[in-house]
């Protein structure tokens, strides 16, 4: 069964940056569409990025317009999220969703 598997989460210096990983290991159409979710704490999980790979499209929510950069690697199956300027906001568990399926989550901590 699909199973995603997120990596590069951590601790980070306002200003910094990080990037996240999202893999689906043997199945790589559950890359080509591919959304980014966070959950702040005490809040709900909320949109962050999208990827569209039939149309290379990328949405984006207004609070990461300009800072965080969504996309592919197809031979990895793997979708990735740059977060440049990266603000205490941006503090929250970050999931995957693909194929259906939500990964694991990655902590995200600006300070």
């Amino acid at each position: 069964h699909v199973q995603l598997v997120e990596s590069g989460g951590g601790s980070v210096h306002t200003g910094g940056s990080l990037r996240l990983s999202c893999a689906a290991p043997g199945y790589t159409t559950c890359s080509y569409n591919m959304l980014w979710y966070r959950e702040p704490p005490g809040k709900g999980r909320e949109f962050v990025a999208s990827f569209v790979h039939s149309s290379g499209s990328t949405e984006y929510a207004d609070s990461v317009k300009g800072r965080f950069t969504v996309s592919q690697d197809n031979a990895k199956n793997t979708v990735y999220l740059q977060m440049n300027n990266v603000q205490p906001a941006d503090t929250a568990m970050y999931y995957c969703l693909g194929c259906g399926k939500w990964g694991q989550g990655t902590q995200v901590t600006v300070s």
